[in-house]
């Protein structure tokens, strides 16, 4: 749990510094549309996620891993990364973005679940070593 913790933090802290440097450099979230700079976060996740899955394999399973392990531990970073996320984005819309409310910023929240659960299958294929072991 220790690996996961790290690791969501980590996405949650640079997911979070992301939205207010993007607020510095003058965007800001729109109702309708979003800007193609928006698309950069989607690496954050996926970076760290990749990483994060690695270093468990690695250090705590030694060197192989089932696909649903693989799948368990990406879902634990990404919990532990998305709480984080959304108190930063509740934070940045009630200090920097009055004009966007929570409904509408919702809607980006949902869209980086489907993200993070596509990740996390794509991760956990990459880092299976033991395919003929469910788990």
């Amino acid at each position: 749990m220790k690996n996961a913790i790290i690791f969501g933090l980590l996405i949650g802290v640079l997911s979070g510094a992301w939205m207010f440097i993007m607020h510095a450099l003058g965007y800001s979230p729109q109702q309708s549309g979003v800007e193609p700079i928006e698309y950069v976060s989607v690496i954050i996740p996926l970076i760290i996620l990749y990483l994060g899955v690695r270093s468990y394999r690695t250090n705590e399973c030694g060197g192989k891993m089932g696909f649903l392990e693989a799948l368990m531990q990406s879902f634990k970073i990404l919990i532990v990364g998305g709480i984080v996320t959304v108190v930063a984005a509740i934070i940045f819309i009630d200090e920097f973005a009055k004009e966007a409310s929570l409904m509408n910023f919702s809607g980006r929240i949902f869209g980086a679940l489907l993200v993070g659960i596509l990740f996390s299958l794509g991760v956990s294929v990459l880092f299976t070593s033991k395919p003929n072991k469910v788990d």
